[in-house]
């Protein structure tokens, strides 16, 4: 195994953790520091505004510089962070630590998906569904982790244990060789070029509106699975099963696209994708049944997990490797407004009605999804 296939997929399993470290570490972490359920709130909401400009400019640095000095830096802000959770002892420290995490998330994120091209070959679509079965591994693995070693080594000790992830990646990233895509500094002054190009294309655009509805569509049903199922009768030890069952529904789907994805059928396979969705979702509204109400969460894990690795080999199959890290950093600054918007009108939307209610604006999402891969579909 070469050592630049070894750091993508360690930082992969570590990206996987970072999404999910947050709420693995957050029950814990209030009852130590005395953290109310608002300010919480408020760490997650900083974790995903922080990475709209951190993606974006890892993306412009990666591009003009090189892969390597940014995963670098990645690995050591993610580093940092987790020590920095480690040593909190005041509401502050813990901000700190989560502006420290989402900006090495974020950078790490930029890096990684073009390098899982180069290091596991194939299609764009193969590489990159792979790489998110392997990050989906390390987020549903870490909330179990997490509790076992708190519950051994406290969570002091299991975020320094922990913190070494980080470490490995820098080493690993020193260490490896890494595809020489990025034009020198001499022959490029300035990222407005590159940028350029890529505000003027469609596909760009178009890639970013199908973030754009997917994110909200996919984090609400992640967010209020356990509360519909438990709306439909079921046990709150069923509807966290039915949750996991998502998400390894979710995970497994990407695994099973990235073995049986017929190269040059992406976005088709993306709009047969989203109108399933679409479907689901319809299902979830009109549902009656616990029973179908189970299958449905499952069904519109199956439908959704593919969905975010492909149409991001679209986009990166329209653009020389040189443009990759700016394409992935519009990509999510353009598309992640999504998910900073609709899910507070669905939630805002849920509390005066009801959670299966504020799923139409979910169901509406999809519908956005469709139009957009429609479109996709004709232009790529």
């Amino acid at each position: 195994m070469s050592l630049l296939l070894l750091l993508v997929i360690v930082v992969l399993v570590a990206t996987g953790m970072g999404i999910a470290l947050l709420g693995s570490i957050k029950v814990t972490l209030a009852r130590q520091l005395q953290i109310d359920e608002a300010r919480m709130g408020g760490l997650v909401s900083t974790f995903g505004f922080t990475l709209i400009p951190v993606i974006l400019t890892a993306g412009i640095v990666s591009d003009l510089v090189g892969r390597q000095p940014v995963i670098v830096g990645g690995a050591v802000l993610f580093t940092a962070s987790l020590l920095l959770f480690a040593q909190a002892r005041a509401y502050w420290m813990v901000l700190a630590a989560v502006l420290l995490l989402s900006a090495g998330w974020g950078t790490l994120i930029n890096v990684v998906n073009p390098l899982s091209i180069v290091a596991f070959g194939g299609s764009q679509a193969y590489a990159l569904n792979l790489g998110c079965f392997i990050f989906g591994i390390g987020s549903f693995v870490t909330p179990l982790g997490v509790a076992f070693l708190v519950r051994r080594l406290g969570l002091r000790g299991s975020l320094l244990l922990l913190s070494l992830s980080g470490v490995a990646m820098a080493v690993l990233a020193c260490a490896a060789e890494f595809p020489a895509v990025a034009p020198a500094p001499t022959q490029e002054a300035a990222a407005a070029p590159g940028l350029g190009t890529l505000l003027g294309s469609a596909i760009m655009w178009l890639c970013a509106l199908a973030l754009f509805f997917y994110m909200p569509a996919e984090s609400t049903m992640a967010a209020w699975a356990t509360t519909y199922a438990a709306d439909k009768g079921m046990k709150e030890s069923s509807a966290s099963a039915l949750l996991s069952g998502f998400w390894l529904a979710y995970t497994a789907a990407r695994l099973v696209a990235a073995l049986f994805l017929p190269k040059g059928h992406e976005t088709a396979v993306v709009l047969v994708l989203s109108l399933a969705s679409l479907a689901v979702w319809v299902g979830v509204v009109l549902c009656r049944g616990k029973g179908l109400a189970a299958a449905l969460v499952i069904s519109m894990a199956v439908a959704f997990g593919p969905i975010y690795p492909t149409v991001l080999a679209v986009l990166l199959g329209n653009f020389p490797p040189a443009l990759h890290g700016r394409a992935i950093g519009l990509f999510f600054t353009l598309g992640g407004l999504g998910s900073t918007v609709l899910p507070m009108l669905i939630g805002a939307y849920a509390r005066k009605t009801s959670v299966q209610r504020g799923f139409l604006l979910a169901a509406a999402s999809a519908a956005g999804l469709c139009v957009v891969a429609v479109l996709l579909t004709m232009k790529a």
